[in-house]
């Protein structure tokens, strides 16, 4: 096997994603192939925890120190994360800024990542920004969107965040609508309540994440930023 082929996760082919059948010198797709073709797609997007975030655990500061109700809800959906991913289930974590909602929504994105489900993690400012670059791209804007709706887990932090147009409007849409239909999760976490996001975003896409995430899980308090560091 070459040593850049991870191992076949059910044992079957030698990390290519084929069956050679040696009798008729024919090859045929693994069962892990489509999990290859999907994770070659999202390659080209952020997967990988922010430096700040690696280490997070639901035993260690701050998570110890957050509202041991939420993170339950949170725990119980890391530790079914398989089942919770393939039903298509999220994730949405609103409330005050400094709260630990990014911090809890990292702890979704990781187990995801720990069993080799294909990951995006984006704060939608910098999501915004990395489709306005791709119209000019080889791949276009088309190309970036579909893959971001075939990921596993589409992570959005700090919806709301950017500067209402309506292009931004229709591109958070389109990648809401696609992974609503294919039944793909979202973790989202927003500063904003569902109707201040509805007067943003527009009532049809909260319509759909409302659907997709359940009822909110609110954390509310005082900026745990600012109380670490009071210069902020």
């Amino acid at each position: 096997m070459s040593a850049d082929l991870t191992p076949c996760p059910y044992g079957i082919c030698d990390g290519s994603g084929f069956v050679i059948d040696d009798s008729t010198n024919t090859a045929s797709d693994c069962r892990c192939r489509p999990q290859r073709v999907a994770a070659a797609r999202a390659r080209s997007l952020e997967a990988r925890i922010p430096r700040k975030y690696r280490d997070v655990a639901f035993d260690r500061f701050p998570v110890t120190e957050i509202d041991p109700t939420v993170v339950d809800v949170v725990r119980r959906f890391c530790h079914d994360i398989e089942a919770n991913l393939d039903a298509g289930r999220g994730m949405w974590l609103e409330g005050d800024p400094g709260t630990g909602k990014t911090t809890l929504a990292m702890l979704v994105s990781k187990s995801a990542i720990e069993a080799r489900r294909t990951t995006a993690i984006y704060s939608l400012p910098r999501l915004m920004g990395v489709l306005r670059e791709s119209i000019d791209s080889e791949d276009g804007l088309l190309g970036l969107l579909d893959r971001l709706a075939t990921v596993d887990l589409l992570h959005i932090d700090d919806l709301g965040a950017e500067h209402r147009t309506d292009w931004v409007n229709e591109q958070l849409y389109s990648i809401v609508n696609t992974r609503y239909e294919d039944q793909r999760s979202i973790v989202l976490t927003t500063n904003a309540t569902a109707d201040e996001l509805e007067e943003q975003i527009g009532a049809r896409t909260v319509s759909r994440l409302v659907e997709m995430c359940g009822d909110p899980l609110a954390l509310f308090g005082s900026d745990r930023r600012r109380e670490l560091d009071p210069t902020l």
